[in-house]
């Protein structure tokens, strides 16, 4: 077993990292025992107090805020091709239990003890995105791991998430395994959907998302719905399959909505499911012209809050959407109001609800509350991970 290098903490600083969280920020580091300088991004290291108790084991990265990332309470389980097989194969054995079908997010970073690497599974293709120094210094570890996995004959790197930049990483897509086409399908909740791959947003497709499309379909039948920000159209398809008279497709993507209605085709629901492409509120101008009002719509925008000095400013873009929404709810329909900004709180998205409600003058009640699917699991120590969150509302004058 290789000795690894310490990371010293200051005085005071583990009781975090001791409660269960991963990371390690570098204003917590003792500099005058742990020189960030000495370090290269990637390596692994020791977590110590200040008074060299052994805390965990992690990897390191000296040039981000998030200077290092934990992986293992045990001694012996240290950063490497090992730990990382040995995780994502408990990934997958949880997916595996929780899925009929081999469509789901494989691995979830944190969410899994696997910092830095997320996986999303469309059958017997793997989209990666790596997002930290030392996860891409072990790609191939990644790569040959899931190319070990019965069931999987092709693996893509889609590292071109922003994210990457924070860690000094260069964005690329790449087809790391086998033979990765355009675009490939998705089966979710008896609808297929097709999706774009090397071009498409994210990995692909939103798994995050699957229990709140499915708590909108159950109550679509006979329902008119609109599908805010609908990327290739998840929730509006599946309400058409679930029995909706119409479903009309929002996004800024051209490409995007050529999916959803190329998705609504083969589903069965061509005829239901139509799509409006351009800003989000010129959009929702251009209904209220028309004088079109829903039964049911569904605002999920992409995150209007990326850090902590967004916030405010955040707060007031999902004030905003949800309150240009609400024009375009029937009286007593339903409104399905998500935000996947990790720094707005459920309880922030609430306030901006009741604050949009009182704006437009209308009661709102809140039906339900939920969050991501279980192949997006939530660490008990990092509310990080709990980043997605659902309102289904409704709305009375």
């Amino acid at each position: 077993m290789e000795t690894l290098t310490p990371l010293y903490l200051k005085k005071g600083e583990e009781r975090r990292i001791k409660a269960g969280h991963l990371w390690v920020f570098s204003n917590e580091v003792d500099t005058a025992k742990s020189s960030l300088k000495q370090l290269t991004p990637g390596q692994p290291v020791a977590i110590l107090t200040g008074r060299g108790e052994f805390i965990a084991n992690g990897y390191v990265n000296p040039n981000s805020l998030i200077c290092a990332r934990v992986v293992s309470r045990k001694p012996g389980h240290q950063f490497g091709p090992d730990l990382i097989r040995t995780r994502i194969q408990a990934a997958l054995d949880l997916r595996q239990t929780l899925f009929g079908e081999p469509y789901y997010r494989m691995v979830f970073s944190e969410g899994d003890y696997l910092p830095g690497c997320i996986v999303d599974r469309f059958g017997s293709i793997a989209s990666v995105q790596l997002t930290t120094a030392a996860m891409e210094s072990q790609r191939e570890a990644v790569v040959d791991t899931l190319a070990s996995i019965d069931g999987i004959d092709a693996v893509l790197l889609k590292n071109d998430a922003s994210g990457r930049n924070f860690e000094g990483l260069p964005l690329y897509v790449e087809t790391a395994f086998g033979n990765v086409p355009e675009e490939t399908k998705v089966h979710e909740s008896g609808a297929t959907f097709t999706v774009p791959l090397h071009q498409g947003q994210k990995t692909g497709w939103f798994y995050d998302m699957r229990l709140n499309r499915q708590r909108l379909a159950r109550l679509a039948k006979d329902k008119s719905v609109l599908d805010v920000f609908s990327y290739a159209g998840g929730v509006g398809i599946l309400a058409a399959q679930a029995g909706a008279t119409e479903a009309v497709c929002v996004d800024a993507s051209a490409k995007a909505l050529d999916y959803a209605a190329r998705s609504a085709e083969k589903s069965g629901v061509g005829d239901k499911v139509d799509t409006m492409q351009g800003d989000v509120y010129d959009v929702f101008q251009q209904l209220r012209e028309d004088d079109r009002t829903f039964d049911i719509v569904s605002v999920d925008p992409p995150a209007f809050i990326k850090g902590k000095k967004d916030k405010k400013k955040g707060e007031q873009a999902y004030a905003r959407v949800n309150r240009e929404a609400m024009k375009l709810v029937r009286d007593g329909g339903l409104l399905m109001s998500c935000s996947c900004s990790q720094h707005m709180l459920a309880d922030d998205l609430r306030k901006a609800l009741g604050k949009a409600a009182t704006q437009r003058r209308v009661r709102l009640q809140i039906l339900e509350q939920g969050h991501q699917g279980p192949d997006h699991p939530v660490h008990p120590a990092m509310p990080e991970t709990n980043y997605l969150k659902m309102f289904l509302t409704r709305m009375m004058k």
